[in-house]
């Protein structure tokens, strides 16, 4: 069986380390991408299940926006997160996150993550 790509853009080490250890704990291939312009190419191209956005770099929503505008990779969910006192939340949403949450409940809850952006409405 294939395991399923998840693309993870991160800037902090932690969390971004740890959720890249807990998606291969959950059978997931990985593919972490550093280059926030790199994003858009590696989803068009890699056929990824999820991608996960670290909004730390405030220029993360413009990334977000434009993985939602393409027709081609449009239906991959995205999990933006971030901080606790993220004030990003609404405009994540608005550029087309799936889901925006804070560092600390990704990890802590990350099963029940997955399975509510992958859940086809």
């Amino acid at each position: 069986m294939t395991q399923p790509l998840a693309l993870v853009y991160y800037r902090k080490l932690m969390p971004g380390s740890q959720l890249v250890n807990r998606l291969q704990d959950l059978n997931y291939r990985v593919q972490v991408v550093s280059e926030p312009a790199r994003l858009l190419s590696y989803a068009q191209t890699g056929g990824p299940m999820l991608i996960f956005a670290d909004l730390d770099p405030a220029d993360t929503l413009d990334l977000i926006a434009s993985l939602h505008a393409d027709a081609a990779i449009q239906h991959v969910p995205i999990v933006a997160f971030g901080t606790e006192d993220q004030t990003l939340d609404p405009a994540a949403q608005t550029a087309g996150a799936t889901l925006v949450v804070s560092e600390t409940a990704l990890l802590a809850y990350l099963p029940g993550l997955l399975e509510q952006a992958l859940r086809v409405e």
